[in-house]
């Protein structure tokens, strides 16, 4: 197929929030592409301006009704930094908890709702329902599984109430936490069964060479704390991020842009960096599934991150069933924290990767200066370059086959723009 042509869908379907896409081609050359997000600006950090320091967890959580506890997480790490406070023990045990709860639920409705239609040929789940309905009943059921670890320490499952700046405000007893158990040893058992269901998919032969970047711990697979490592060298602390990377504003996008610096390139975030970053750290279980599942310890196709969702919701899984049998109630539900005229610092792996918070607080304890970057920030230009690299070879497509492939190529970074579910509007326009 020769000659300019133009494909522009309005609203990406089956992403959390608003955006949208423009390709424009000669014959097989990408002249223009952009990942458009044009939801409107909420202004986190400008309202955060003036709110005592123990409020930004509760404010925070506001950002997204899928990943909450990332953003209280990231929140009350830096908040604890400026105070010199560490959790321990039982506390961080309970932190570590409620975040497996969120990657949960958060990767069953990606992996099953969400990307899932995509290989099967299916405009939604509802559609794929109709024969699939086991695998949407299972999806379903893991999702309440996350939704109950985070209703049981969060107070809700949206938003929750009860996490606060050095803890909780209410901590569960042994008995609370033993009674999940029985809904985890299953959903362990069904998410090991969906590694091999979801590794049986078709897959397009497409690997890019990115420069992942993650958390990292010594000792466990990074969820709510570790260095900021990459596959390139980088080993960074939380507070050296904006020495080593930068965001800026982009005419197509609400969102702005990260970058690594020097050089002002690139860079993957997510369940794939997380992995390819710290496969050896995996529960064994979920690492074996991984390894039967055909992955390498190292994940390069952007179309098998589903597979390695699957995979961390058995991580997930297993994990928490650890913590659990491990638990002690502490004595308090938090530790005091009380800020200095200072500058803290925070990051965790929210599902879709790594979230970085940064806030400044004056003496009286206020917020004074507040910088928050989520994952789908630092994906944007990753995205963008995938589409650019996985377009030529397949130019000559109908537009709807085509729209097709690139949107799915969209969704396996499971863009976190909000809650959205809009049908396409396309407009194709040829020379």
């Amino acid at each position: 197929m020769s000659g300019e042509r133009e494909i522009e869908v309005g609203y990406l379907a089956r992403v959390e929030g608003e955006g949208a896409m423009y390709l424009k081609l000669d014959g097989d050359e990408v002249l223009d592409l952009e990942f458009r997000i044009f939801e409107p600006p909420r202004f986190f950090e400008a309202f955060l301006q003036g709110r005592r320091f123990s409020e930004a967890p509760d404010i925070t959580a506001r950002i997204c009704g899928i990943c909450p506890i990332a953003y209280q997480t990231s929140a009350c790490n830096a908040m604890e930094v400026a105070a010199g406070a560490r959790l321990v023990g039982g506390l961080r045990d309970l932190r570590r908890l409620i975040y497996c709860g969120e990657w949960i639920e958060s990767h069953a409705l990606h992996v099953f709702f969400l990307h899932a239609p995509d290989f099967l040929g299916y405009e939604s789940a509802i559609a794929m329902a109709g024969e699939h309905p086991d695998r949407v009943a299972t999806g379903l059921r893991l999702k309440k599984v996350g939704n109950g670890i985070m209703t049981l320490l969060g107070g809700r499952e949206i938003h929750p109430i009860n996490v606060r700046v050095g803890g909780f405000y209410r901590v569960p007893t042994r008995a609370d936490l033993l009674a999940l158990v029985p809904d985890l040893e299953w959903a362990l058992e069904a998410a090991i069964e969906t590694v091999d269901w979801v590794s049986s998919l078709p897959f397009p032969d497409f690997e890019r060479d990115y420069e992942f970047v993650s958390l990292s711990h010594p000792d466990e697979y990074p969820i709510h704390e570790g260095r900021i490592v990459s596959n390139r060298g980088l080993d960074i602390g939380v507070d050296e991020w904006e020495e080593h990377f930068e965001e800026s504003h982009v005419a197509w996008s609400n969102a702005l842009h990260a970058r690594r610096q020097p050089g002002g390139t690139a860079y993957h975030v997510g369940p794939m960096a997380r992995y390819s970053l710290n496969f050896e750290k995996l529960t064994p279980r979920a690492g074996a599934a991984a390894l039967a599942a055909g992955l390498e310890e190292t994940c390069r196709n952007p179309f098998r991150s589903i597979v390695v969702r699957a995979v961390e919701i058995a991580f997930a899984c297993e994990e928490a069933l650890r913590l659990i049998d491990g638990y002690s109630m502490p004595d308090s539900p938090f530790i005091h924290a009380e800020p200095r005229s200072t500058v803290g610092h925070g990051a965790s792996e929210a599902p879709r990767g790594l979230l970085y918070h940064r806030y400044t607080i004056d003496g009286e304890g206020l917020i004074t200066d507040a910088h928050i970057v989520p994952p789908t920030s630092q994906n944007q230009l990753s995205i963008e370059d995938d589409l650019r690299a996985y377009v030529p070879g397949r130019a000559g497509l109908p537009d709807d086959r085509l729209q097709w492939e690139l949107e799915q190529a969209i969704r396996c970074y499971d863009p976190c723009i909000s809650c959205a579910t809009h049908f396409l509007d396309l407009t194709v326009e040829r020379q």
